[in-house]
């Protein structure tokens, strides 16, 4: 009876597992996946997946990635989408547009990019709103 609920989760274990794209792999095309990466080699194309991505000092990616976290030692041109944290390390090298909900970047790391914070947006949106009601309701107040 214990067996055969714990077989569906070791097969569970085995989709979660990273995938690498190893030093002296060069990738052109688009990736899709429900799991982690770990890039050593190039890709040129988009990479895709709900997991995290780590970009390794070897590795190198020109395109577009999204993802739900990512930490990169290496390099990327192109799109990023990044739905929680970005983690740049000192030998980073990170050039085109970031969209990302928070930022962590180490001395020496280069960022050249044009950046959109979302979770920041957000918390700027309510606040300039509640500031204009307020002011709103002092202008009622004074001109009845």
């Amino acid at each position: 009876m214990f067996t055969d609920s714990k077989s569906p989760k070791s097969n569970l274990k085995s989709f979660s597992q990273q995938n690498t794209i190893t030093k002296g792999t060069k990738f052109n095309g688009d990736i899709t996946s429900q799991g982690d990466f770990r890039i050593e080699g190039l890709v040129n194309g988009s990479v895709s997946t709900t997991g995290k991505v780590v970009i390794g000092k070897t590795g190198s990616v020109d395109g577009t990635l999204v993802c739900k976290n990512a930490d990169f030692e290496g390099k990327f041109k192109g799109t990023l989408t990044v739905s929680e944290m970005l983690s740049l390390r000192g030998s980073a090298h990170v050039e085109g547009e970031v969209q990302v909900s928070k930022l962590a970047v180490e001395p020496g790391a280069n960022f050249n990019a044009n950046c959109i914070m979302k979770g920041a947006v957000k918390e700027l949106k309510k606040e300039v709103s509640g500031a204009n009601i307020s002011k709103n309701i002092s202008k009622a107040g004074q001109s009845a």
